[in-house]
């Protein structure tokens, strides 16, 4: 490998090439993507590589890209293929004028890599950090790194999701998330339990949380995405513990859900059953 240290910069990241990784700095200007900006910096074990290309660019640009194992990656693995090619984190787009630099460091990765190109067993790059949160058309989505938690706007939830209530699913009992990104057709963010069968829209889903303009950015949500998929695979049996509510939320909930009585679009029982549940939460 290359001596330590050494630096490959490009148009909005710079490569920093380590006995063991290599460090992935991005930049914060105007122009860079906004998923690289939230992402910081990714530090990519060698391991976690399968191969590297170089390959011509638009304008006479050379990229040299980062081919990672399946599986080494929960950010790629929530992405599921969706990203564009801008706003791929592992393709630096150099100026022509580099390609031969490129060139060595590209030979340099290759020589160096172990030639296992197979699934991983376990996330060899580090997820993005908890806590965090986005705003979904529907909800405010958290994060706190054990439970991920869905508190609905009532002027966007669909009457499904406010008879169920907010909702709390500590990663213990999921096993998967699925996500779409905002910028495709029913962009949403489910989360796959290991018990019971989704319905088959997210905008009746309690476990999901759906997109729509403005809403639930690549930037955002997908990081959330990554995040809790890496807590699914490496937590533990986590007890659930009922958190107390605030009386002025639980008094809101109540007075929206008395307006969907009015409405015809909530029954006397369901009212009732609804109004009992958010009470004994108090």
């Amino acid at each position: 490998m290359s001596r330590m240290g050494d630096v490959l910069a490009g148009f909005h990241a710079a490569w920093e090439f380590e006995s063991d990784s290599v460090l992935i700095r991005y930049e914060r200007g105007l122009r860079t993507p906004r998923l690289f900006q939230a992402l910081g910096e990714r530090r990519v074990p060698l391991e976690a590589l399968s191969g590297v290309t170089l390959s011509p660019g638009r304008r006479g640009a050379v990229v040299l890209r980062a081919e990672l194992r399946p599986g080494a990656d929960p950010l790629l693995e929530a992405a599921a293929g969706q990203l564009p090619e801008a706003c791929d984190p592992y393709r630096l787009v150099l100026p022509s004028e580099r390609e031969t630099l490129a060139e060595y460091y590209a030979d340099e990765l290759k020589s160096a890599l172990s030639g296992e190109d197979g699934p991983a067993d376990r996330y060899l790059v580090a997820a993005p950090e908890a806590p965090r949160q986005f705003k979904a058309y529907d909800a405010k989505a958290s994060f706190d790194g054990r439970t991920v938690n869905f508190r609905w706007f009532w002027t966007g939830a669909s009457s499904a999701k406010w008879k169920a209530g907010d909702q709390r699913f500590p990663v213990a009992e999921l096993n998967g998330v699925e996500w779409r990104s905002p910028e495709a057709f029913e962009g949403h963010l489910r989360l796959l339990r290991r018990e019971g069968t989704a319905p088959a829209q997210p905008d009746q889903d309690p476990a999901a949380v759906v997109f729509g303009l403005g809403y639930g950015p690549v930037h955002e949500s997908l990081p959330f995405a990554a995040a809790v998929l890496a807590a699914i695979r490496t937590c533990g049996p986590v007890p659930s513990v009922p958190a107390r509510r605030d009386p002025a939320d639980i008094a809101e909930r109540i007075r929206h859900l008395g307006e969907l009585h009015q409405a015809g679009l909530v029954t006397d029982a369901e009212f009732s059953t609804k109004k009992a549940e958010l009470l004994a939460e108090l």
